[in-house]
């Protein structure tokens, strides 16, 4: 049986492999890349093998595919099982979107179409992917930059559906739901509001940059400290979802590891303050 994920966490990055052991950091848990340690040997592994030993982990892939056309890929499957057992993860996830077709990477999280076909064929993909992984999968909300013209459903009602008819937890990214209610024109918290409670099993805090042409739009960048929207929109999430395991994740211009404790501090703080003022009002 998989142990919760419980705390706060930050995403493991080489910048900071010394630093990590090297000292007795503030953190609860570690989310690492699949596929940077899908190879046996070498200093990864290795290093991946002193920090199991310290903390929990949480595996997130980037290369999954769930939403492609083209079949799931056995042979990562099977080397994904391989570095579950290795690693006994808390949490399996990857991105609701698609990366691949005709055997071409695009290297990218690119968006699904939002409708009931993409639900029931994403649904049957998930069911594989557990069974072969012997756990359950989280999908995370992808920022996007455009819609479909067949959409039929909203990005809320599609997580849920995605939710309820696989049965997958769901990885909530809020700079994700903050970018892509900037760039769709919707309301933030009342997406929060919509999607199922139960379902949300991990949070992941980021920063993002604006368009350098001009237009308008918010990218997912990953390579800023999380700003003060998103804060807020976090604080609400923990209104709707609780206490969920959140971390900090940082894809470039990544700073020293006392930079990113500083955040989680952030974070951790503003959790214990809004659980705090519920529990007050239930009182």
């Amino acid at each position: 049986m998989t142990m919760p994920l419980h705390g706060f966490g930050l995403g493991l990055r080489p910048h900071h492999y010394d630093a990590l052991l090297a000292g007795a950091a503030a953190v609860d848990w570690l989310e690492i890349v699949s596929e940077n340690y899908l190879v046996a040997g070498g200093r990864p592994r290795w290093m991946l093998d002193r920090m199991i030993e310290r903390w929990p982990v949480a595996m997130h892939g980037v290369s999954l595919n769930i939403g492609g056309r083209d079949p799931l890929d056995r042979d990562y499957l099977h080397a994904l099982r391989g570095l579950v057992r290795q690693t006994r993860p808390r949490i399996v996830s990857d991105h609701l979107c698609w990366t691949r077709h005709g055997e071409v990477h695009f290297h990218d999280l690119l968006p699904l179409p939002q409708n009931e076909d993409t639900v029931r064929h994403v649904a049957q993909r998930v069911r594989q992917v557990q069974d072969v992984l012997g756990l359950a999968l989280v999908l995370e909300n992808v920022s996007s930059y455009l819609r479909f013209a067949d959409d039929t459903l909203d990005e809320a009602q599609f997580l849920s559906a995605i939710a309820s008819e696989s049965g997958c937890g769901l990885l909530l990214d809020v700079n994700n739901v903050f970018v892509n209610a900037h760039n769709h024109g919707f309301d933030a918290v009342a997406f929060l509001d919509r999607l199922p409670r139960g379902a949300v099993r991990q949070i992941h805090l980021a920063g993002h940059s604006e368009d350098a042409r001009g237009s308008g739009l918010l990218i997912d960048t990953h390579d800023a400290p999380v700003p003060d929207g998103v804060w807020r929109l976090y604080q609400h999430a923990v209104r709707r979802f609780g206490s969920v395991p959140a971390m900090i994740e940082r894809d470039d211009h990544i700073p020293p590891l006392d930079e990113l404790l500083t955040e989680l501090d952030i974070a951790r703080q503003l959790a214990a303050e809004t659980l705090e003022v519920q529990m007050d009002r239930a009182a």
